[in-house]
């Protein structure tokens, strides 16, 4: 039976979610401003972005299973309440690396808010209303997509780069408050804790991301990537044999959970770092200011907020699989349209709104296709193991794309060009030389051009996932438990 707050619930729910979207979207923003006024080197800004992904992935498995014995609510508090306080201290950050380690700060918190958002949704929710809540929640994301740029953008352009962390602030503070006032409490069977498990899931997960992160750039090293499989392998065996495992392997079993989950890993991989690339593209290569490239971003949004209901509807009558992989070859459609970009909006505004319908689509149906497939009792660390694998993806993605990227920028420029602009569009563009910065411009747009055919692969490979190994009937979901407090 569903909660009676239920839709105040999840009005909370969006708005911690709120938070850590809000403050990603608004990240990629200020990359000019902190490779100005911080001093950034390209390594620097992408150290920024992954010291946020190597401690939430690292810790997402362990915060969930700890959130489904010790209470989901008090999780995401304690979640939010971090995240917050990491932000003031990344907003007053005065060198690079003060502002990696605030990033990696935020990712604890981060960790903790967000299994807590989809295991609490769908304790709250039966399976007759949980679509809908889906779409509300998916819709929310995107809201944070454009809201972020928008309100980042306009304190970018009156304030310095630090003020862009402070809207974690505010949302964060009234997002506990509501918690602590609208939410119950709710957890999963008791069981006994599994330290073996937190320790090796911990160790494993962070050193598989930094391996991901360190071997384009050449600087991984050997034991990282043996740590990261011998740690990982000595998790799954423990987890085998243990009597209280932290993380119920049969979910993997399930050809839903299973086939959803890796279809978002392709996903999120093909489309994570050029999404970073969008951000740049609209202010180095068109000239826009921060607010102007936030609202760039606007058609992607409004698509798939529409799309997201649409989907919903829809799934009353269509399968999960159908929609997904629908959705999934409706995005490879927007890559391609992406890929033939030119210097202009034009095309750019037609690719963001045939992915924004693609992932309107496929999103609240992956959702509940894999949330479904997980037993109420792991809950928590179901949703996390959902984010973890979405944030190997996009680990993988900054890593390996976002190297394509440079690689790919750096051969389109003249060999004459200074060593510096051939590696960063921001010296180019910046040079005040204007045949500098329009070589800058077109070696951008050609690396973008190539980035998107790698997201349209990865669009299809994952269609083609969803289609192979999802049922094609909808799976049927377990009752909600009743919270306990």
């Amino acid at each position: 039976m569903s909660h009676p707050r239920r839709w105040w619930i999840l009005g909370v729910l969006c708005l911690s979610l709120l938070t850590l979207v809000v403050d990603n979207t608004v990240l990629n923003l200020a990359i000019p401003s902190l490779m100005r006024d911080l001093g950034a080197t390209p390594s620097d800004v992408q150290w920024i972005i992954d010291a946020y992904i190597l401690v939430f992935a690292g810790l997402l498995l362990t915060a969930g299973s700890l959130s489904d014995r010790y209470g989901r609510r008090r999780f995401l508090v304690i979640g939010l309440a971090f995240f917050g306080g990491a932000s003031v201290a990344a907003m007053l950050a005065t060198e690079p690396w003060q502002l990696i380690g605030a990033r990696a700060l935020m990712g604890v918190g981060g960790s903790f808010v967000m299994p807590s958002t989809l295991s609490i949704l769908i304790t709250v929710f039966d399976e007759s209303e949980r679509r809908k809540a889906f779409a509300a929640w998916s819709s929310v994301a995107m809201v944070g997509v454009i809201a972020g740029p928008t309100l980042g953008g306009f304190l970018l352009q009156h304030y310095y780069w630090g003020s862009v962390f402070l809207l974690n602030v505010p949302i964060a503070v009234l997002a506990i408050i509501a918690a602590l006032v609208l939410m119950p409490e709710t957890k999963g069977s008791p069981r006994g804790v599994d330290p073996v498990g937190v320790v090796l899931s911990i160790i494993g997960m962070s050193a598989l991301v930094w391996a991901v992160i360190s071997a384009p750039t050449g600087e991984w090293n050997p034991v990282v990537v043996v740590t990261a499989v011998v740690a990982l392998l000595g998790f799954v065996l423990w987890e085998r044999r243990t009597e209280h495992p932290m993380l119920p392997l049969g979910l993997f079993k399930d050809r839903s959970f299973s086939g959803a989950s890796f279809s978002i890993v392709l996903l999120s991989f093909g489309s994570g770092a050029l999404m970073l690339a969008l951000t740049q593209y609209l202010q180095f290569v068109l000239g826009y200011q921060p607010l102007k490239a936030g609202l760039g971003l606007l058609p992607y949004v409004l698509a798939a907020m529409v799309f997201n209901g649409v989907g919903a509807g829809l799934g009353k009558k269509v399968s999960n699989r159908t929609l997904i992989v629908a959705g999934l070859l409706v995005l490879a459609v927007g890559f391609g349209v992406l890929a033939t970009l030119t210097e202009g909006y034009g095309t750019l505004i037609a690719s963001l709104l045939i992915m924004g319908v693609g992932g309107g689509l496929a999103g609240p149906a992956a959702y509940a296709t894999l949330m479904g497939a997980v037993p109420p009792d792991h809950a928590g660390v179901g949703s996390a193991l959902n984010d973890t694998v979405q944030q190997v993806g996009m680990a993988l993605s900054v890593a390996v794309l976002g190297s394509v990227l440079a690689g790919v920028y750096t051969a389109a420029m003249p060999e004459s060009a200074p060593e510096a602009a051939r590696r960063s569009v921001s010296v180019a563009v910046n040079s005040g030389d204007p045949t500098l910065a329009r070589a800058g411009r077109d070696a951008f747009v050609s690396a973008m051009s190539v980035g998107s055919l790698v997201g349209l692969g990865f669009s299809l490979a994952a269609a083609v996932v969803a289609l192979l190994v999802l049922r094609q009937a909808v799976p049927a979901e377990t009752p909600a438990p009743q919270p306990v407090a």
